[in-house]
């Protein structure tokens, strides 16, 4: 196969990667800010109820987005690789979008439908899910449309959208209407509006896209169609916790659970602009077979990771008894789950961005059946535990599910392409003869 060309040399990753990590810091800081005004501001029944209803949602479109988003940067990366498509192209975006906006829009009617049980349910009254509902196809192709212009190898929309327009309109809004009293479907609202504004400003960042062939539709799909699934449970798997605890165990230990766990997002976030730095490069590797040139993104990206987030999560486990009550004194006793968190967060920090590999290399139905096992343990815990322990139990579950997800495919990935977090691993030649 033809050497890869205009693959970037480290220096690219680094640049890219102080890219990714800017987003990500912003965001994280974005979210806690929130989460504490949120906290401060409301007694912790509202509270939860608030976190609970943004989770769902947020759940939601991770589950109708289809994975589009990366679908779309491996398409428009590998397409630099082949030769194919100029700097994008116009009908296969449009091609992508169509279905995703149109299921978000039943979606959004089914929530409208269904939010009188839901308000039973999870004690969010019902003229949030309302709002929500509408906004939920902003917030899909929003995530969407800033991920399809990190294929066009840049990363400055993604951290001007989604590390200051979004993150930060998000806490103004939700502030000044925490401020002015203002009932809890105008929370949801100016806690959406923001992603309105992202959406609208990414698509005008693709507008110049050329066109593809429309067969490049058909095979975006054969593609994405096993991810796209995979990617839904792994939303299911990052929300699924905050309702759990709200259905089981009530709104005031959601918004205990949210807040305990709220310093996960500051480790999760760092590894998703690494993984936004290097993604589209591990894609143009592997589709090139160079096995060396993959290993040494995989392994930098991990050093990093545990250089940039280790000492947070050591930090926590220390420092939690401290850090909890600024939430509010009914947050104070959540120290056994920063343990857990930090614990866990360390473990799966130091296997690197093991899945970002395994889909880059196409192998999404191995990650598909990855991430629905961590779920169903999740689920599994969360049922025997929570009911008993709260919070602390669904710590727990979400701890079992995060080892799963994390473990399964660092053996998936060393088995087939010789590559580890850390080490020299196998050699090129042997790699290849076991793939």
């Amino acid at each position: 196969m033809a050497a890869l060309t205009g693959l970037p040399r480290p220096g690219g990753l680094m640049r890219h990667g102080v890219a990714g990590l800017a987003t990500a810091g912003a965001t994280a800081g974005g979210q806690f800010a929130l989460v504490l005004v949120v906290t401060r501001s409301l007694a912790p029944a509202a509270a939860g109820a608030f976190f609970t209803a943004t989770a769902l949602c947020l759940m939601l479109a991770g589950v109708v987005r289809l994975d589009t988003g990366n679908g779309l940067v491996h398409a428009l990366a590998r397409s630099r690789v082949d030769g194919a498509g100029g700097d994008g192209g116009r009908r296969l975006v449009r091609g992508v979008l169509a279905p995703v906006a149109a299921l978000a829009s039943v979606t959004g009617a089914g929530v409208v439908l269904a939010s009188g049980p839901l308000a039973r349910l999870t004690g969010v009254p019902g003229g949030v899910w309302v709002v929500l509902a509408a906004a939920l196809p902003f917030v899909v192709l929003s995530d969407v449309l800033i991920c399809a212009t990190r294929g066009l190898g840049t990363m400055r929309p993604t951290l001007l959208l989604a590390g200051a327009v979004q993150p930060l309109g998000q806490l103004a809004l939700v502030t000044a209407a925490v401020l002015a009293g203002a009932p809890p479907p105008v929370l949801a609202a100016a806690w959406a509006l923001p992603s309105v504004a992202g959406a609208v400003l990414a698509a005008v960042r693709l507008r110049g896209l050329g066109p593809y062939d429309v067969g490049e539709v058909g095979a975006f799909w054969r593609h994405t169609a096993p991810r796209s699934a995979a990617a839904a449970v792994q939303s299911v798997f990052q929300r699924l916790d905050v309702v759990i605890v709200a259905l089981l165990a009530g709104p005031a230990a959601a918004a205990v659970y949210t807040a305990a766990t709220r310093f996960k997002v500051l480790g999760q976030l760092a590894g998703q602009g690494l993984a936004q730095a290097a993604q589209a490069r591990l894609v143009r590797a592997l589709a090139e077979g160079d096995l060396d040139g993959a290993r040494a993104l995989y392994q930098t990206a991990t050093r990093w990771l545990v250089v940039l987030t280790w000492p947070l999560w050591l930090g926590y486990a220390a420092l939690a008894p401290w850090l909890l009550p600024l939430f509010g004194s009914a947050y104070a006793g959540g120290g056994a789950i920063a343990l857990v968190l930090s614990a866990t967060m360390m473990v799966a920090t130091a296997c690197g961005m093991v899945d970002v590999v395994l889909v880059a290399g196409g192998r999404t139905a191995a990650s598909l059946a990855n991430v629905t096992t961590a779920v169903a343990v999740t689920i599994a815990l969360d049922v025997l535990l929570v009911p008993a322990y709260g919070a602390l139990g669904a710590a727990l579950g979400w701890s079992g599910g995060v080892l799963v997800k994390n473990l399964l495919p660092a053996v998936q990935v060393h088995r087939r392409y010789g590559l580890r977090p850390f080490g020299l691993g196998r050699s090129v030649k042997a790699a290849r003869a076991t793939s």
